[in-house]
């Protein structure tokens, strides 16, 4: 083990019902602890989070209502997460902005304290982006061999964009040269406007990734709820948005 320990690490990751860290709720917890003499002890809990799960969030993990249905609360694990953590520092990736304060919600919520001065917090997704930069003078450096003059000139950023794509279709013999497939490839999230407010359920149909009906299908909620057409049309939401929203409540009237 190259890490050297002074006490227990405990590395976690959570599977949650969102994003919110004030509002969503954890449904699987993995805790490995990695004691100084690199001994380990690894725990996994399934856990109900005493509320619907998105199906947006359930096609990310694959954990369904139906799944956790009869999963202790998070309450009723809490004591069990608190002895392993207890005397230990914690880590994780990209756990400083998401793991560490949602699950120290759900610890305050379950009425045990969390005090983050206890630990110290090595995120290592925090310590791969300033490792290894993933900006265009990166990538030029990576695919072309070639400094990046002029950086946010952009002239010279778009430039070194195209010869960064004409060489990553030269280096890569599993990704085709074609620009429908490299628009496939390079899609990360398939969303239904550009804000990435609309998704796609595994039926391919348009549902909300946010507010009241986060989760549900756009056209069944316009066709009993039109006031809620009318609330998204004079809200602050971008223009292409709206724009998806027309479009379907248009549809939803046959």
């Amino acid at each position: 083990m190259n890490l050297k320990l002074h006490k227990p690490l405990c590395v976690f990751d959570l599977e949650t019902t969102g994003t919110n860290v004030g509002k969503d709720r954890i449904v699987e917890i993995c805790i490995l602890k990695v004691n100084p003499d690199s001994s380990r002890e690894s725990k996994t809990w399934r856990v109900n989070p005493e509320m619907p799960i998105p199906v947006s969030s359930s096609e990310i993990h694959g954990i369904y209502d139906e799944d956790i249905k009869d999963s202790p609360t998070f309450k009723e694990i809490a004591p069990k997460i608190v002895e392993m953590i207890t005397g230990t520092d914690l880590g994780g990736f990209n756990s400083n902005r998401f793991d560490v304060p949602l699950l120290a919600e759900e610890l305050l919520r379950a009425e045990f304290d969390f005090d983050l001065s206890k630990f110290k917090l090595v995120d290592a997704q925090t310590i791969f982006h300033k490792k290894e930069p993933r900006n265009l003078g990166a990538a030029y450096q990576f695919y072309c061999g070639k400094t990046l003059e002029n950086a946010h000139s952009a002239e010279a950023d778009v430039l070194a964009t195209f010869e960064v794509l004409d060489a990553q279709v030269g280096k890569y013999d599993d990704i085709s040269n074609e620009i429908a497939e490299l628009s496939e490839f390079s899609t990360q999230n398939k969303f239904a406007d550009l804000a990435g407010m609309i998704h796609y359920n595994a039926k391919n149909q348009e549902i909300f990734a946010f507010g009241k009906y986060k989760g549900q299908v756009v056209k069944e909620v316009f066709q009993k709820d039109l006031g809620y057409f009318g609330w998204l049309q004079n809200a602050d939401f971008p223009l292409y948005t709206k724009k998806v929203f027309t479009k379907i409540q248009l549809s939803s009237k046959f």
